[in-house]
C-alpha cells in the first residue's frame, strides 16, 4: 500500500515553527533543555526534507546507468537521516546538558519556555498522531512492533519514531524546566538535556539498524514466496521451483529470481510462453514484484 506523504509534510511544517520559536525561547531564558529542544526540531525539519527528496528521487524511472532504477535511493537517505539524528540531535543535547552542568545557570523568565513548550506539543502531538494514522493504515491488523520490523516504508516509521521523540523530549525539557524552578536547582535543566540527547540516541540507533537492513537488501515475506511457488509449481508444464532468491528495490518494488524445472518435451516456444504467462499470473497476485526472472534449469 503506497505510503502518504501527508506525514511528512505536517511533521515538516510543525518542526520547522517549534524550532525558531525554541530557538527563541532559549536565547531569551538561557536554558539549556529548551535549546536541546530547538536543535532537535531542526535536525528533524532537515530530515524531513531529505526523505522528501529520497521519495522523489526513488520515482525515478530505469536508465542505462541504473536499469532497476532508483528505488533504493529511499533506503539510502532514511539512512542517512538515522545518523543526523543521532550525530546531531543526540550528540549535541548530551553536549549542551554537560555544558550546562559544568556551568550552571538559573533559567530566566520560565514562563516563555512554558507558553513555547505547551505551543511545541500541541503542533508534535497533530504530527504524532498523524504519521500514527498513517502507520496504522498501512499495517492493518498486523501488531505493532511486528509491522515495524517488516516495514518496507522508512518514510512511514521514521517520522513515526520522531515524532515520538519529539512529544516525549518536550516533556522532559518541562519537567526539567519545572524542577529546576521548584527546588532552585540549575542542574535539573542540565539533566533534562542530557536525557533528552539519550533519548535522541536510543531512537537513533534503533532507525540506523532498521534503515540499514533496508538498504543493504531485504527479501520480500516468506508467505508471498511460498504463494508465489505454488501458483508456479501448479503451472502447466512446471515439475518443481528448485531455486528463489527476492530482494526490495523500494516499498512497492520487488525483484525476484526463479530457477524452474520443466517439463521434458517443451520446445523453445512453448518454454517462452510458459515463462511470461507465469510472469503475468505473478505480478497480477503480487503487483509490486516487478523485476522477475525466471531461468529454467
Amino acid at each position: 500500500m503506497p505510503a502518504s506523504k501527508t506525514p511528512i509534510y505536517t511533521a515538516l511544517a510543525a518542526n520547522l515553527l517549534i524550532a525558531a520559536a525554541k530557538l527563541t525561547a532559549a536565547l531569551l531564558t538561557g536554558s539549556s533543555a529548551m535549546a536541546s529542544e530547538g536543535i532537535h526540531s531542526l535536525v528533524d525539519t532537515s530530515n524531513e526534507v531529505l526523505l522528501l527528496y529520497g521519495m522523489r528521487r526513488s520515482r525515478l524511472p530505469p536508465d542505462e546507468h541504473r536499469p532497476f532504477g532508483y528505488g533504493k535511493e529511499l533506503y539510502f537517505w532514511a539512512f542517512v537521516v538515522s545518523l543526523l539524528f543521532f550525530a546531531l540531535g543526540g550528540g549535541f543535547s548530551i553536549y549542551e546538558g554537560i555544558h550546562h552542568l559544568l556551568e550552571p545557570e538559573p533559567v530566566r523568565n520560565p514562563e516563555w519556555n512554558y507558553a513555547i513548550l505547551g505551543f511545541a506539543l500541541i503542533f508534535d502531538g497533530i504530527s504524532l498522531i498523524t504519521a500514527l494514522r498513517e502507520f496504522n493504515r498501512q499495517r492493518g491488523g498486523a501488531p505493532f512492533w511486528q509491522a515495524v520490523k517488516q516495514s518496507k516504508d522508512p518514510s512511514t516509521f521514521v517520522v513515526l519514531f520522531e515524532d515520538a521523540a519529539d512529544v516525549t523530549g518536550i516533556l522532559l525539557a518541562f519537567t526539567g524546566i519545572a524542577l529546576g524552578q521548584y527546588f532552585h536547582n540549575p542542574y535539573a535543566d542540565g539533566i533534562a538535556s542530557i536525557l533528552i540527547g539519550l533519548l535522541l540516541t536510543f531512537v537513533a540507533i534503533f532507525l540506523v539498524r532498521e534503515s540499514r537492513s533496508l538498504l543493504m537488501g531485504e527479501t520480500a515475506s516468506p508467505q508471498e514466496v511460498a504463494q508465489i511457488i505454488d501458483l508456479v509449481q501448479n503451472a502447466p508444464g512446471i515439475l518443481q521451483v528448485s531455486h528463489h532468491q527476492s530482494m526490495y528495490l523500494s516499498p512497492e518494488e520487488v525483484m525476484l529470481q526463479l530457477q524452474v524445472r520443466f517439463r521434458p518435451g517443451l520446445n523453445s516456444e512453448d518454454l517462452v510462453a510458459t515463462t511470461q504467462q507465469l510472469r503475468l499470473n505473478i505480478q497480477q497476485l503480487f503487483p509490486h514484484f516487478q523485476h522477475i526472472a525466471i531461468e529454467a534449469v
